[in-house]
């Protein structure tokens, strides 16, 4: 029987880049930390001892609490944050089970440094199209659930990013940006280590509809058509971004659960 408060990490991995997925709070201690410095992707690091803080910080958030091996530190947190009105679960065997189940981390010392709440904050162009909402949706479902996205002029992107202290991407001449054939999307996978099959095959969708070699994958013409209308229907960046969202998960549960499951009509046609 299952611990009361606990989850397992293949039930964790089920939920892991979709909506469902509550905040994910690592707390294993520095010296283990140091010893391996990746983390389960859209987890954030917090401290265990001001946890009134942090459950006043998370405001009755949902939440699961990670540990070196699901004992004292991660059931602890849990429990009390519980205590403080925020629902929280702890993983169940911790980081050690997680990694020794082969799912996948991310590399975190490129993550930009967090604000005052504990976000991160990004900046691109205004009037997303493709990979500026490709990215978003990587960076909240992988990176960060919380982080902050600025849609600004074009011209203003790199003076904002240094008034603000937000990352810039998607704009020429900055890290994370097309590299030769790939698109910005592509390089946030290479460069957080995030080797996820359904993030690959995505990946390859976004690239030919950014790219114009709808040749890639034969799903993005789809995307390119999706997201052109998209871009007519949201005058607004950021409820543009908000219905870009729902589009990728779409995409992204496809990818990762749907690739061999065909459809015809009529799907009721008795057999001879």
């Amino acid at each position: 029987m299952p611990a009361p408060n606990a989850i397992s990490s293949d039930k964790l991995s089920k939920i892991i880049g979709t909506p469902r997925v509550p905040l994910l709070l690592d707390v294993r201690s520095d010296e283990d930390f140091n010893a391996d410095p990746r983390l389960i992707p859209g987890a954030i690091r917090v401290d265990d001892t001001a946890l009134s803080e942090l459950a006043s910080r998370i405001a009755g958030t949902s939440s699961i609490v990670i540990c070196q091996a699901g004992h004292k530190r991660s059931q602890g947190t849990a429990a009390w944050l519980r205590a403080e009105g925020c629902p929280s679960e702890y993983l169940e065997g911790g980081f050690e089970d997680w990694v020794s189940n082969g799912h996948p981390v991310i590399r975190p010392e490129k993550l930009p440094a967090r604000d005052s709440q504990g976000r991160t904050v990004w900046v691109t162009r205004s009037r997303p199209k493709i990979d500026r909402i490709a990215c978003p949706w990587l960076i909240r479902r992988f990176l960060d659930p919380r982080a902050v996205i600025l849609f600004v002029a074009p011209a203003e992107v790199l003076g904002v990013a240094e008034r603000y202290q937000a990352v810039p991407f998607d704009i020429e001449g900055v890290f994370w940006s097309h590299r030769d054939e790939l698109c910005s999307f592509d390089v946030m996978l290479q460069e957080f280590g995030l080797s996820i099959p359904a993030l690959e095959r995505l990946a390859l969708i976004v690239r030919g509809a950014d790219t114009a070699r709808l040749d890639l994958a034969p799903e993005s013409a789809g995307l390119l058509a999706a997201s052109l209308g998209l871009s007519r229907m949201y005058p607004d960046d950021l409820e543009q971004l908000d219905a870009g969202m729902l589009l990728y998960d779409s995409f992204y549960r496809w990818a990762r659960d749907a690739t061999h499951e065909n459809h015809n009509w009529p799907t009721n046609k008795p057999q001879v």
